[in-house]
């Protein structure tokens, strides 16, 4: 048996976005090195297309990259991708799936995953808000701030779509609006100081 304070020591990153996040993504990955002790958790604020971030982002990144299934264990230097109609939660140190909350209108998968994590997260936790429509996140970045954890919204002038990034800045609960590649800097930074 894993002793449960070793696993959840470790800083989880979530990065939530949608329309325009594919860009993000692969900025965002290109610029992190594949052993700084992070778990990376992509949220893409999708609810009825297929995702196929598994299949494509391994090309810009040598973490592996998983499809999150029920009871996944969360690791460092792994990046885990939602599984599409889902809402993610994490318990015991392992991600777990439930049906989609809000099957109708914009689905607020990324705010579910945030309060799960200030819930039951013991590590650091990093919130990132990439190019995306909707607000979906805004709402549980001040919850994020209140466990000790950082928020970090996409440059606008840098996001494809930058309604996400914006409802996160309008929130008033973000610490850094970088671009991707200053995204990863900042990432790198918080990592080491751990």
């Amino acid at each position: 048996m894993k002793d449960k304070s070793v696993i959840k020591s470790f800083p989880v990153v979530c990065v939530g976005g949608s329309a325009g996040g594919l860009d993000a993504y692969t900025r965002l990955l290109l610029h992190l090195p594949a052993d700084m002790g992070v778990a990376i958790v992509i949220v893409n604020h999708l609810r009825t297309v297929a995702t196929q971030l598994h299949e494509i982002l391994p090309r810009f990144t040598k973490m592996p990259v998983e499809l999150i299934t029920e009871k996944l264990l969360i690791e460092p230097n792994h990046v885990f991708i939602i599984p599409e109609q889902r809402d993610l939660h994490v318990l015991d140190g392992e991600f777990r799936l439930k049906p989609i909350s809000k099957p109708r209108g914009w689905p607020d998968v990324i705010t579910v995953f945030l309060r799960s994590l200030t819930q039951h997260w013991d590590g650091k936790l990093i919130a990132v808000i990439v190019s995306g429509f909707d607000g979906d996140g805004a709402a549980a970045l001040c919850g994020i701030k209140q466990v000790g954890g950082i928020t970090i919204a996409q440059k606008l002038d840098t996001a494809r779509q930058p309604d996400m990034p914006e409802s996160a800045i309008a929130s008033g609960c973000i610490d850094f609006v970088l671009s991707p590649e200053d995204i990863a800097q900042e990432i790198i930074r918080i990592a080491h100081a751990q």
